[in-house]
Parts: C-alpha cells; structure tokens; sequence
C-alpha cells in the first residue's frame, strides 16, 4: 500500500490520477486552490483524485490504512470467511492477487444452471476458512460433477467514485441506443433488488431495503452503490456485520455470532472504507493515439466500453460532478456466449445470466498481470479474442479485429494498454 500522507506533507505540485481527457474541477470544498493537495508521482496508482482537500485526503488516508487492515476473531472475523482484508482482494486498488470462488449445480452442458439448486443449502460462494468456533466450511459436494465450481478474481477499485457518480439516466440512455441497434450489441440494465439496510449517512444515496436499483459493481453489476459494495463484502468474504449488513450469513453449524458479539463494524467504518474508494484517482493516461482511438471506435469497442458517461450534478464529490467520466464502460450486462459462461444460477447475481456480464471499466489495464474475470488469459490481444464466441455480442468486433493490418492491431493494443 502507498501511503499519500508525505506526499501531502510536501504539497508538490504534479501530475495527479484523474484522465488528461477532464478538466479539472474545482476543489471538492470550493476552497481556495490552496487547500487542494496535488500528488506527484512517475506512475501513479491507489492515490487521491487530484486537486482534493487536505480534508479529503486524510479521509483517502484513513479509509485506506481500513481496507488493508487485516481483521481478526477479537474485530468479529469468522465464523466463515475467505480473507482477512479488502485488501487482500484489491492490493493497491488494483486487480487480485485475491479470489472467491462460485459454485452452481448446472445440467449436462456445463454452463447452463439447473432448475433445482438444492444442493448448495448455504449459497453458491465457497466459505472455506473457519473461525468463532465454527466447525463445517462451505466448500463444493466433494466428486458431484453436476456442481461447477469457477473463480472470479477481485477487480480493480480504480476510479470506482467516478461509476458511483454517473447518473442514472445516462446509464438508461447507453441502453435504449443500444436497444436500438441493427448488430448484436444489445446491453441492458441489471435491476437488483438493494439488499443493504438504510446507510445512517444518506449523502451519497437514500436507498432502503427491497428497492429496486440500477447495478453497477462487481463482475455481473450487482451492487449499486460502493457503501453496499464494502458492506456486503465484509459480510460475505469475512464474516463482519454492520449496520447495513448486520447478519452473519447462514452456516452449516447455525452460529449467528462470533467472538465480538453483536455488531461487529460500525458504520463510519464501512463509509470510511468506502469513502477511500470514491476518492481512489483514474491513473493517468499517457499515449492515447488518435489513431488508437479511431480504431477502437470502428471496431465497435466503444459501443460497450463507452469513453465518458455523464455524472450527476449533486455528487457530493464535487471533483466528481457533473463531468464527463472517463470510465470506458456502459455498466450494462452482455451475452459474452458460452466460452464466458460461469454456469452462475439466476437470481444470484440480480437479473444477470450465466453468459452475462458486466462491461469491465478499461481503467489502470497496465497494472494488469491477467484479465478476464477468472484471469484466465495474460494478454490484451487474447482477452478481446476471448470476446468471440457463438452468440458472444462482441463476435462481430474480434472479427474486425483479426481482420486489421498489424500496424492497425499494435495501435488498438497500444491505446487500450494506455487505459
């Protein structure tokens, strides 16, 4: 982890985190320039927007010495979990080295989900590590063939408050013009049911329980908001309740506590943790070609990985609003065909399919050691192959692709490496 604090001692000014394609916004206070802390570093990565408060970053600051701090039995860890840190699944805001795996009981082809999932009583997320006095972890039926068990690798947190902030509306937009079209790219908006309780801060949304929201995060878009993002991931991947989740997930031994009775985070350490995210820069972009761009543009990349998507005007990051996000993605679902599928059971992830997922924000590729939500390929090139598959909505564009001149192909590759 970097930590930002002597940087902001010396206040130099630099080169900060956020696209060379926005302007810079104003201080999120409306202070003067002087009270905006600007970070200075050769590549930089897991730093704050620049341009933010000495306010802010002390809030990045604390948020993240939260996201890496290893939990224990005595902060509530257990009685399941999977690791031990948020960290542990986004080192550096960045992609891994952490994973979960996902079980479903799918039919003979592999990949299709069967109707009755009954044997996986306690969910379809493997829970293999115990603490609290629990006994029994949550692991795959040993030698059934008929349960698939697939990995999905933590995603980056790069730029996330920059999703958070797009507007609704401008995801709804994306997906009637896709609707729209005459090929095969039709995305759609993944309706989840929001499964948190209501956030004591309400700045950033007033959702309740049991409304129906628009998905934006994680690898099927099934969390809307990066306070439910942090609160079902203490619950899910370690066992730490909160206010917005304040119930330890069902056990094979049926504990409902651990070794810190009650609560275990408050809700400030949710926010904290999610206030980190929000802040968490784009890394600049150096050598975006225009010649990649145009590229990248009639292959039809930029239908679903969208350049910028407008954010909303009452963002309480003012840094964050009312921009034109560079977020390369349309944060809707597509049919990647059966090469992608993960067998996922409908319902588990909101409305997405086993075929379906969400377009992946080309943000920090470069800090990238694998791609692809299972990490499966190691390049670029072999990850927009990947894309085609019967059915895949993105055959078309990998066709074009292969069909490019070399000099063509190396500068697509060179300005979506550069993102």
């Amino acid at each position: 982890m970097d930590r930002v604090s002597a940087i902001v001692v010396a206040c130099i000014a630099g080169v900060a985190c956020s696209s060379s394609e926005t302007p810079a916004a104003p201080p999120a206070d409306g202070g003067a320039p002087d009270a905006a802390v600007q970070v200075n570093k050769s590549d930089p990565v897991d730093v704050p927007i620049d341009g933010v408060t000495r306010e802010l970053v002390t809030s990045f600051n604390d948020g993240d010495a939260l996201f890496d701090l290893p939990l224990r039995e005595a902060d509530g860890l257990g009685p399941l979990y999977t690791r031990t840190a948020c960290g542990a699944c986004h080192e550096d805001a960045a992609r891994g080295p952490g994973l979960v795996q996902k079980m479903t009981v799918v039919l003979v082809d592999g990949i299709t989900p069967a109707p009755d999932q009954s044997k996986l009583p306690f969910g379809h997320t493997v829970h293999p590590l115990l603490a609290a006095g629990a006994t029994t972890p949550i692991i795959a039926p040993p030698d059934d063939p008929t349960v698939r068990v697939t990995i999905r690798v933590g995603p980056p947190v790069l730029g996330r408050g920059y999703m958070e902030a797009v507007m609704d509306s401008e995801i709804e937009r994306v997906a009637a013009a896709q609707a729209a079209r005459t090929d095969a790219i039709h995305g759609r908006i993944n309706h989840v049911t929001y499964a948190s309780e209501p956030n004591p801060d309400p700045r950033f949304n007033s959702h309740r329980k049991g409304d129906i929201v628009i998905g934006r995060f994680g690898l099927k878009a099934r969390i809307a908001t990066l306070d439910e993002f942090t609160a079902d991931a203490l619950q899910g991947d370690m066992g730490i309740t909160s206010p917005l989740r304040p119930d330890e997930i069902p056990n094979p031994d049926g504990l409902t506590d651990d070794r810190k009775p009650g609560i275990d985070a408050t809700a400030d350490e949710v926010n904290m943790r999610a206030t980190y995210m929000r802040l968490i820069a784009i890394p600049r972009r150096k050598g975006l070609s225009g010649t990649g761009a145009a590229i990248f543009d009639q292959a039809k990349c930029s239908a679903c990985h969208v350049p910028s998507m407008r954010t909303r005007g009452d963002y309480p990051i003012a840094l964050l609003a009312n921009i034109d996000a560079p977020i390369y993605t349309d944060m809707l679902l597509h049919d990647m065909g059966p090469g992608l599928a993960d067998g996922s059971a409908d319902g588990v992830d909101g409305d997405a399919h086993s075929r379906e997922w969400r377009t992946a924000p080309l943000i920090g590729l470069r800090f990238n050691k694998a791609f692809l939500h299972d990490s499966r390929v190691r390049t670029i090139e072999d990850a927009i192959l990947a894309h085609d598959n019967p059915g895949s909505e993105a055959s078309e564009s990998v066709q074009w692709f292969n069909g490019l001149s070399p000099a063509d192909r190396a500068a697509l590759l060179e300005f979506v490496s550069a993102l």
